[in-house]
């Protein structure tokens, strides 16, 4: 199947008065033609200002990318100007944001939202442009879509705002969909709604999507490939069974045995991940996750180990990854 995406070594830094924040330091990683990949990790390791780099959308100042290749269809986006990175944008990547309310404009229409994409990267007519904002609304899954096209997103739930933008990001069919959280803020059922609504027609489509995300549960269901993020680097990568029934870094078996299993006794207690994520403005040559690691060990604070591969398709950054082999069945 052919790359898509090649993310090649990319470095993403805030320059701030407390210091240099390397919220991506040196992530590589690609995205197959058609193919659902993961971003996982804890709040502040770097999964969102990694998407918005590939789009590059990091406010500058302060942060800026520094290092790294991003490679699209063939075409390095560090390379674009500003108005060919426009035409990329919403045109052949579409990202759909962490919380619609503030993405959505609150003083324009759904309709007029939605057509001004389309008369700007597709040239459509206002009348063509009306039509296909109301066939993509139905194809979302909104009732009563002519109506909901004059209406405000705060006439909006939650859960329909975020179908909005689904509409948003495939109105121009696009190659690739970044999914920044996608179900944050909505209840468990409506997640799985927006969830299987988006795998389903990228599905249909044909189209490559990555989705980032704290929730395992997402992964397991819905991602081909997992990539493992950790204080601004991929620790672990691999596909989803992979990472979920042979775990290879000591952060990922404490992602899983911090989440509910339905295989366990009801009286079974969840064990969380200890200690808190590295200031970013202070990472030294070590492993970061070893103040938080049970395997760690003298080796770890010399040197941070690099992603190798330990089997057909899967990699990961840790001097004892062997000692983990046995370690979630005998949790």
């Amino acid at each position: 199947m052919a790359k898509l995406l090649e993310v090649q070594n990319l470095q993403t830094q805030f320059f701030t008065s407390a210091g240099i924040v390397k919220a991506v330091d040196g992530i590589t990683y690609d995205v197959d033609e058609g193919e659902t990949v993961a971003v996982v990790g804890e709040s502040g390791c770097g999964k969102s200002v990694s998407a918005l780099s590939i789009l590059r959308l990091i406010p500058d100042p302060p942060g800026r990318v520094v290092g790294g290749h991003i490679k699209f269809m063939d075409q390095d986006l560090a390379t674009l100007s500003d108005e060919e990175m426009r035409k990329v944008r919403g045109n052949k990547i579409a990202m759909v944001f962490q919380e619609p309310m503030t993405s959505l404009n609150p003083v324009l229409t759904i309709g007029l939202q939605i057509t001004e994409t389309l008369q700007q990267h597709l040239g459509l007519s206002r009348e063509d442009a009306d039509e296909r904002a109301f066939e993509l609304l139905e194809k979302v899954g909104i009732s009563d879509a002519r109506r909901r096209l004059k209406q405000y997103p705060h006439h909006l739930s939650g859960g329909m705002r975020q179908r909005v933008m689904i509409a948003l990001a495939l109105s121009c069919n696009p190659k690739l969909i970044i999914a920044d959280e996608p179900t944050t803020a909505l209840d468990v059922t409506i997640q799985a709604q927006i969830l299987e609504l988006m795998k389903n027609l990228t599905r249909e489509l044909g189209v490559a999507l990555i989705v980032i995300t704290h929730n395992l549960g997402v992964v397991a269901r819905y991602a081909d490939r997992v990539n493992v993020m950790y204080a601004g680097r991929i620790i672990e990568s691999g596909t989803a069974e992979d990472i979920y029934h042979h775990p290879r870094h000591p952060y990922t078996l404490a992602l899983l045995r911090s989440v509910p299993r339905m295989d366990l006794p009801r009286q079974a207690k969840l064990d969380p991940v200890q200690g808190q994520p590295p200031d970013l403005t202070k990472l030294d040559d070590g492993c970061a996750f070893r103040p938080r690691c049970n395997f760690a060990t003298d080796k770890c604070k010399s040197s941070g180990p690099k992603l190798e591969t330990v089997s057909d398709g899967h990699a990961t950054a840790c001097w004892h990854h062997d000692k983990l082999i046995n370690a979630l069945e005998t949790a």
